[in-house]
């Protein structure tokens, strides 16, 4: 056993039972890309692992435990090579983004779990909808400080903008990892990624015309 800062006992968890537990979570993710989080079973999960249902319920307790650690090892993921294990800020910031789909395209069976969990979570009692209401929440704000930096140096003060722009950039992530797993050999995911981002960054700090200034004119 050991303490924590509280002063606390805790259990020490084995070598061998957290590689368990993270053999049973790379399954969920392959599982849940394939068949959603309502037709992908336990029972798959543990067939994959070779434990039982019940061997699988002893490690998360519940499937919708074992949902919520698909999308937090998702999450781990991108940011395990940073030092701080946490997205920076500034104009760093969009690099991560961009180095993020890169990496992405090198790990489809985790876009594709996170891609159906996001669009599930929509529907009523998801037991993932509090996880991407707020993983959308904190990213914009994160986005919108970082476009703050940038606009204070470019001089540039239009909130709107920079609010649209933020959920822009997170709208065509997710889009564009749609279109990639369709068609994988049509739509190029890391350099369409930063074509996206580096357009939305650039019409913030420099617009140009109008749209509508295009219409009308035959």
């Amino acid at each position: 056993m050991a303490t924590d800062a509280n002063g606390s006992t805790r259990i020490a968890t084995r070598p061998a039972t957290r590689q368990k537990r993270a053999d049973i979570v790379k399954a969920a993710v392959e599982i849940f890309g394939n068949k959603g989080s309502t037709n992908g079973t336990l029972a798959d999960v543990a067939e994959r692992v070779g434990m039982t249902h019940a061997g699988v319920l002893h490690h998360f307790g519940s499937k919708q435990n074992l949902l919520l650690a698909v999308l937090a090892y998702r999450d781990q993921a991108d940011v395990a090579e940073l030092d701080d294990k946490h997205i920076p800020g500034g104009a760093d910031l969009f690099l991560h983004l961009v180095r993020t789909a890169f990496v992405n395209a090198q790990r489809p069976g985790i876009v594709q779990s996170y891609t159906v969990l996001s669009a599930e979570s929509i529907t009523d009692g998801h037991p993932a909808r509090g996880f991407f209401e707020e993983r959308y929440t904190t990213l914009r704000r994160e986005i919108t400080d970082a476009f703050g930096l940038l606009c204070a140096d470019e001089g540039v003060t239009d909130p709107e903008t920079v609010a649209a722009a933020s959920a822009a950039i997170l709208a065509v992530m997710d889009g564009l990892q749609l279109q990639w797993l369709l068609h994988p050999d049509v739509v190029e995911l890391g350099p369409t990624t930063e074509f996206a981002i580096r357009a939305i960054v650039n019409g913030v700090l420099h617009p140009g015309p109008e749209l509508s200034s295009y219409a009308g004119n035959d």
